[in-house]
């Protein structure tokens, strides 16, 4: 072969190198449904790393991220013939709402999220949901419950999770059918989450017929709880509702436990949910303490009994435990995390959601994106997700009630309502509550 023919040569087998390269980079080699890889689809978080909803936040997160792996791992969506990889961009707001909204402009107009997740917490969402209201940007609410979000007129902001206004309903449902002689006693803490479900319980208690002896409220960053309990046990409740969030809520049970409050049945919001709740408040307090729960992860929501009328889609839920296990192994801001509580679930659910609607909508067009979701009736790991149309409010998502119980001399957190799927019965007067 000659000089020039080799060099010739060389060219060429260079140039063909640099072609499969760039075809490569451009996604070229396929999978994930075959479309052309050409970008990230980036999703927005403001979210508590620090601050009073720390627990919760680092739960949501890690729910949202194990969702996020779970869809890239096999394949990310495909819209409009051509793929793409999900990314979550997230900041701490400390959970401070003057921070909420810096966040979200931050998030929109310098990451340029195309899609968002609410924060934590029903106060949060409300400062985050007219920040995407301006922009007319999807938000997906998995942490705001409070029913007052929803009836603003927003129309970009949808829900994933059971409205406040239903959190009580099971627990209530409880007491009427196990608790006769029930004297309830609402301590709650004054936010507007707080204040949709006492709101609705007290509804609820009206309709079961049920016998409310104290209703108070306390303000945001209390601790002693002395005042509240002394009063409620006073009044001759032997029933508690009530709480907030975990760090009020510990404190609430704790003071309850110490002053010797001879309770029936417990529910108190949030806090018990934690895998860390034994620990803050102590066994002995903790055993029979309940919560609503949006979420646990003994319920069997599969691919194998899905309703009729609902489609199934995403991860199941082993699936989606083992990629959040792998977070809380491997990446910084979910080490230390023992369990999924619900709030990690429901984070999970919201990128379940979307995803759902990005590839019905076979857009990425927000207002598309939006309005696909009115068609949504998914069955998923987390359940049911439907939601009305014109206010985006979640309708047709299920609550369960979980308790701690010593089981077999362990004690575990397990679900006692509705009876379909509970684990155990509730465990009503505990005897730690009445030694």
């Amino acid at each position: 072969m000659s000089r020039n023919a080799a060099l010739a040569a060389i060219i060429i087998i260079i140039i063909i190198i640099a072609g499969a390269a760039w075809a490569l980079m451009r996604g070229g080699g396929g999978g994930g449904g075959g479309g052309e890889q050409v970008g990230t689809i980036t999703i927005g978080m403001s979210i508590s790393l620090t601050g009073k909803f720390q627990d919760e936040g680092h739960q949501a997160l890690c729910g949202a991220l194990a969702a996020v792996n779970w869809y890239n791992k096999h394949g990310g969506i495909t819209v409009g013939g051509k793929t793409y990889k999900l990314k979550l961009i997230y900041y701490d707001d400390q959970s401070q709402r003057d921070r909420v909204q810096s966040v979200y402009t931050k998030l929109i107009t310098s990451d340029h999220a195309q899609f968002l997740l609410a924060p934590y917490s029903s106060g949060l969402t409300s400062a985050a949901a007219s920040i995407a209201e301006q922009y007319k940007i999807v938000m997906i609410s998995h942490g705001g419950a409070s029913d007052a979000i929803f009836e603003k007129g927003y129309h970009y902001i949808v829900q994933v999770l059971t409205p406040a206004s239903k959190y009580f309903a099971s627990s209530l449902e409880i007491v009427k059918e196990n608790v006769p002689d029930a004297k309830i006693a609402f301590i709650w803490e004054s936010s507007e989450f707080s204040k949709s479900v006492i709101k609705g319980a007290a509804q609820k208690a009206q309709e079961l017929g049920l016998q409310v002896v104290y209703n108070q409220s306390y303000p945001k960053g209390t601790t002693d709880f002395t005042p509240y309990v002394q009063q409620a046990m006073q009044a001759g409740a032997n029933v508690l509702i009530g709480g907030g969030h975990f760090d009020d809520g510990q404190h609430l049970i704790s003071t309850a436990k110490n002053l010797g409050w001879k309770l029936k049945f417990i529910s108190i919001l949030v806090a018990p949910a934690q895998p860390n709740f034994p620990d803050a408040v102590g066994e002995d307090a903790a055993i029979g303490v309940a919560a609503p729960a949006q979420w646990a992860p003994s319920v069997n929501y599969s691919p194998d009994n899905v309703p009729s009328g609902y489609t199934w889609a995403g991860p199941t839920t082993d699936e989606w435990l083992s990629e959040f296990q792998n977070l809380t192994k491997n990446y910084k801001d979910c080490q230390g995390i023992e369990a999924p509580a619900y709030q990690a679930a429901e984070a999970g659910a919201s990128i379940v959601f979307l995803v759902e609607a990005i590839k019905k909508a076979n857009s990425l067009d927000s207002t598309a994106v939006r309005d696909a979701m009115n068609d949504l009736a998914l069955y998923t790991f987390f359940g049911k997700l439907k939601i009305d149309p014109q206010t985006g409010k979640q309708v047709a998502h299920e609550m369960v009630v979980i308790q701690w119980q010593k089981i077999n001399g362990e004690l575990k957190l397990v679900v006692v309502y509705p009876p379909e799927v509970a684990e155990a019965q509730p465990l009503i007067a505990p005897p730690n509550w009445w030694s």
